[in-house]
């Protein structure tokens, strides 16, 4: 009886995670919120600027030690240049470690060869007001600031979709 229940909980959970990886296109058009974060560099930035600049842009939260989250980054870094010539896009990928490993970001980062803006979010100010509880968690915005997309979880190819859907802001 007691591995019934086990198993029941396990099953209970297994689709409860996978329910959350999902895509939702957001139809409210919310933007994104007026927070000031440290880029990797230690230089102060308002995240609502990304969405004023008129590019697509892709914020990706993740953590060092979040393996979805490295995999995903890595993947699109693989691409990123492409999206940048072709699509207009840029990639911001927002830290959630908090105040103990954010001095690991930076080294971790570079590490990585990612050339793209790096933005850390220790007390979570920028994951609040975005609903974001556990990373990877990936949104898309418009060239006009809103939000018109986003993920929760990583599987391979996952970037793909992310390209489906920069495709259609671009027709549009």
């Amino acid at each position: 009886m007691k591995n019934i229940v086990i198993a029941i909980a396990l099953t209970l959970c297994s689709i409860g995670a996978f329910a959350g990886i999902k895509d939702s296109t957001q139809k409210n058009n919310t933007t994104l919120p007026q927070v000031t974060l440290k880029n990797s560099e230690g230089d102060n930035v308002n995240v609502a600027d990304y969405g004023t600049n008129g590019k697509i842009t892709i914020i990706s939260f993740w953590a060092t030690w979040c393996k979805p989250c490295i995999k995903e980054l890595r993947n699109i870094n693989e691409v990123l240049e492409d999206w940048e010539d072709e699509y207009d896009v840029e990639l911001v990928a927002v830290s959630v470690d908090d105040s103990r490993n954010s001095a690991r970001v930076k080294p971790f980062a570079d590490g990585q060869g990612w050339d793209f803006d790096i933005l850390l979010d220790p007390n979570g100010e920028l994951q609040r007001p975005l609903n974001v509880t556990n990373p990877p968690v990936t949104f898309l915005i418009d060239q006009n600031g809103n939000i018109v997309y986003t993920h929760t979880g990583y599987l391979e190819g996952d970037e793909l979709d992310l390209e489906d859907e920069i495709i259609k802001l671009q027709q549009n």
